[in-house]
């Protein structure tokens, strides 16, 4: 499985916000989110966190691919 954020981060430069602004809005870790920065898997309640204090739907912020999808 590949994780991307880019979604996010698009998201992000839209609303004008940066990721600390987001950050603190969601109440999410430094960690979390240098992980974000990574394309790491994060928790589903960290997610649900960022869609609700971005009022948005989780696939505008992640997309998960399968390893399957990058090989063809």
């Amino acid at each position: 499985m590949t994780y991307s954020y880019n979604r996010l981060w698009k998201l992000l430069i839209d609303k004008r916000m940066t990721k600390t602004d987001m950050r603190k809005a969601a109440s999410i870790s430094t960690n979390i989110l240098a992980k974000m920065g990574k394309d790491e898997p994060v928790a589903m309640e960290t997610l649900a966190k960022i869609a609700t204090a971005l009022e948005c739907g989780l696939d505008d912020i992640v997309e998960i691919t399968s390893d399957t999808e990058k090989e063809r």
